[in-house]
């Protein structure tokens, strides 16, 4: 599928990492590449390897024009829905680039409220370079919080399943209870507070 790249040299490209886990914050991330300092590699975080990532990343950082981490805690998440904190997630990531985009596009079919020309991209991290960078930093981000959260609760698993809901983690929950940091708006932490 061929995107059409509006002619202007400021475009940002923004993705989110962790609408499915049930636990930890979505994090989003917007990134503005330097056309005159190209990247090679970028692809859809999920379809490249953990070393690759890490790499990739570095590189993102170290020659974008400019990059913005942000993200919607838990409680956010559970006071507004997955979905609209992820949306409120990305407006924060491309309002806090240091460079203003003149043009954003975003991974998905919906556009959070943006205050500059932007376009969703379905399958966007793997068709739009600037998305595939987000995606990197989005989920390198978020990988590094799931191993610090495995740390403080090691008996969960985070660093292995990331907080998503495999048979490991419904186990942990079943056994240990909810800890802090997990969402009690999604049904199967609610099912372990009423079990436990």
């Amino acid at each position: 599928m061929q995107i059409e790249r509006p002619n202007i040299s400021l475009i940002a490209g923004v993705d989110e990492v962790g609408r499915g886990p049930l636990v930890g914050d979505v994090v989003t991330a917007a990134v503005i590449l330097d056309p005159n300092n190209p990247i090679d590699g970028l692809a859809d975080s999920k379809k490249l390897s953990e070393k690759k990532r890490l790499l990739l990343a570095e590189e993102i950082k170290a020659k974008a024009l400019c990059y913005c981490i942000a993200r919607a805690s838990v409680a956010e998440i559970d006071e507004l829905n997955i979905l609209h904190a992820t949306m409120l997630a990305m407006t924060r990531a491309v309002e806090g680039l240091s460079v203003k985009a003149e043009f954003v596009f975003v991974d998905g079919n919906r556009l959070p409220t943006l205050n500059v020309p932007a376009q969703a991209v379905v399958k966007g991290d793997s068709l739009v370079s600037e998305i595939s960078a987000a995606s990197i930093l989005a989920k390198v981000t978020r990988d590094q919080e799931m191993v610090d959260l495995d740390a403080a609760y090691p008996e969960y698993g985070f660093a292995g399943h990331k907080g998503y809901p495999t048979k490991a983690h419904f186990e942990a929950l079943e056994k240990y209870g909810v800890t802090p940091h997990h969402r009690r708006s999604f049904k199967p932490v609610q099912q372990a507070l009423l079990n436990n």
